[in-house]
């Protein structure tokens, strides 16, 4: 089993480009991040490319943190806002070649919501090129509010739009809070899934604390035959992550044979 670090909880004290290369140098296989934009794209391609790691993955704007938006592209009255978190989302993965682009949905509810949520998601398909489109449902603890909460809502979201580019982003974590069942979760939406993430439920801490029993779900997902990296998205005790890593190697040994 491999693993990206998620430089949005991990190596959170190092500038963008430093947090890659301490990322390699722990062994992770590659990286995702949150809001890259004040890292000049350029830098970061320059540390991927010394380091030889990919980045899986980064997320439209949040928007107006102040005014506590935690993105905006379900937002009826926020179109020409979401349409450009969606370009400049584009634009920095084209340019530092990353893989995927997650749609920020944002806090809001009924039908409106989720009409603009499509129409935005479809826009975001068309103008994607190579890169995968994802969504994620958040918990309601975490995100109390936030338009995308279970993984059913998101697989009517993903048939609805049906472009082939769109796929789930499944968090161990927030599915755990929401609706339990992981493993047989996983296993049936693994044709829709385009990312795994992994924290610790319900602290989102290390992933060998908790209710969750990520040796297991890591044995079911080679038996199923994933091998992309699983997202390491967890906040490391006391904020450091060297000293949270001990996971890497107690929860997972490949497969004899």
């Amino acid at each position: 089993m491999k693993f990206s670090a998620n430089l949005g909880f991990l190596w959170t004290e190092l500038p963008l480009p430093e947090a890659i290369h301490a990322a390699a140098n722990a062994g992770f296989a590659a990286v995702e991040c949150h809001w890259p934009y004040a890292t000049l794209a350029d830098d970061v391609r320059a540390a991927l490319g010394a380091t030889g790691l990919r980045m899986l993955g980064l997320n439209t704007s949040r928007g107006d943190v102040a005014a506590g938006e935690n993105g905006v592209c379900a937002l009826p009255d926020h179109v020409e806002q979401a349409r450009a978190s969606i370009d400049q989302a584009l634009t920095y993965a084209a340019a530092t070649g990353t893989r995927a682009v997650h749609i920020m949905a944002g806090f809001a509810a009924g039908p409106n919501a989720r009409g603009t949520f499509i129409e935005n998601l479809t826009y975001a398909c068309d103008n994607a090129g190579d890169h995968l489109i994802l969504i994620e449902p958040l918990n309601h603890f975490d995100a109390p509010g936030y338009f995308l909460s279970t993984t059913e809502q998101a697989e009517a979201i993903i048939a609805e739009v049906g472009h082939p580019n769109l796929r789930l982003m499944f968090d161990c974590y927030h599915v755990q809070i929401m609706e339990g069942d992981v493993s047989r979760r996983l296993a049936r939406l693994l044709p829709i899934i385009g990312h795994i993430q992994i924290a610790g439920a319900p602290s989102r801490g290390r992933p060998d604390q908790g209710e969750l029993n990520y040796s297991f779900i890591f044995e079911e997902l080679t038996r199923h035959g994933y091998d992309l990296p699983l997202g390491a998205e967890y906040r490391p005790e006391g904020g450091d992550t060297c000293a949270s890593l001990g996971w890497m190697d107690t929860l997972w040994s490949a497969p004899a044979g």
